[in-house]
């Protein structure tokens, strides 16, 4: 009976035995398995968003320049990219960038700067979110935050189209339409005037703004009006720092014969084939560089909080030449590159507002 007992204690053990073995065996592939496919996961993707001013995707100008450089980030970098665009008022700029932010969006840009206020409160909400804000300036950051103003110096690329408008005038009249008054497009408005002026200081000079609020960068309509006021008025040559508006004057100046001068993009580029042949040149202000090297310092771990500023120095502004007015243009060149290289080495202080430019009068012969 002992022996028995024995035995049977000694088939249940080794039972046992076999299927704690059993099952310590079939354990270790399975978390081979879960290993193995742990470290065939794809990284994460470094996700960048981008919310459009008033005018949106398709306004031809400022944010189209935008989009162009994110796009070709995307391309070059292979990141994860959302655009987006705000309501007809903006009211909703503040929830969009939020949006983004909690989303899990890396670096999220603001174009204009009708975010400053928005971008400095939800940058303070999310701290491990980079922003970049186009043309607007945070107060008090510095190299360690989180924000980067991307800023222009709009006047400088201003100067030369003013000063390309003056030597294309016959009438010895030209014209600058603005979309919002304020002292960003003033930027635009001295530095052209000053252009004009340096060319030709009896030269008579018109201004028109087509509002006071953002909607004045979707007003086709309005600056229509103001471009044929000031056609009526004599002007030959007009250029806008409207956005979308603008679309308004390159119509009235094709259909009158008068040459227009685009801003932000090249307008030629997208200009209809009627408009084409009158549009002397674009102010480029290289929105699209900004965008693109912001997104790559980022992926790079430079990117750098603070402010950052595109000249002519850099090719942050300019004008443009293309297939379209290369012949209309190459008899001013040489006399804008003169001017670009007068402007750059500090020989030509470009005014940057009403007062810089009276002071800038008083300096004309």
């Amino acid at each position: 009976m002992k022996i028995r007992k024995l035995l049977a204690l000694s088939l249940v053990f080794l039972l046992v035995l076999g299927l704690m073995t059993g099952c310590g065996q079939s354990s270790e592939p399975a978390k081979e398995e879960e290993k193995s496919g742990g470290e065939e996961s794809e990284e994460k993707k470094i996700k960048v968003g981008l919310v459009y001013d008033i005018g949106g995707r398709g306004d031809l100008s400022f944010n189209d320049s935008a989009y162009a450089g994110l796009k070709r980030a995307e391309e070059e970098f292979g990141i994860e990219v959302t655009d987006l665009e705000p309501s007809s008022g903006g009211e909703d700029r503040e929830q969009l960038l939020r949006l983004l932010a909690e989303d899990g969006y890396d670096l999220i840009f603001g174009v204009g700067f009708m975010f400053t206020d928005h971008i400095a409160k939800v940058a303070e909400e999310f701290p491990d979110v980079k922003f970049g804000l186009i043309d607007g300036a945070v107060e008090d950051i510095d190299s360690n935050s989180n924000i980067t103003c991307l800023l222009f110096k709009e006047h400088e690329g201003s100067f030369l189209v003013g000063a390309a408008a003056a030597l294309k005038s016959k009438n010895g009249k030209v014209g600058f339409i603005g979309g919002m008054k304020s002292p960003l497009i003033e930027r635009f408005e001295y530095g052209y005037l000053a252009g004009a002026k340096y060319i030709n200081p009896d030269i008579e000079t018109f201004s028109d703004y087509v509002g006071t609020t953002g909607e004045a960068f979707k007003d086709p309509v309005k600056a229509k009006e103001l471009a044929l006021k000031q056609i009526k008025s004599g002007a030959d040559v007009i250029y806008h720092a409207s956005g979308a508006s603008g679309v308004g004057m390159l119509e009235a100046a094709a259909a009158n014969k008068i040459l227009a001068i685009g801003v932000d993009s090249d307008q030629s580029l997208t200009a209809t084939d009627e408009q084409k042949p009158y549009i002397l040149t674009s102010m480029l202000k290289r929105v699209d560089n900004s965008v693109y090297f912001t997104i790559k310092d980022f992926i790079e771990g430079k990117f750098q909080g603070g402010y950052r500023i595109f000249g002519l120095s850099d090719d942050g502004v300019g004008y443009a030449v293309n297939e379209y007015n290369k012949d209309l243009i190459s008899d001013i060149q040489p006399k804008l590159e003169e001017l670009k290289e007068k402007v750059v080495n500090g020989e030509i202080k470009v005014p940057a507002d009403k007062t810089e430019y009276e002071e800038f009068l008083k300096t004309l012969k």
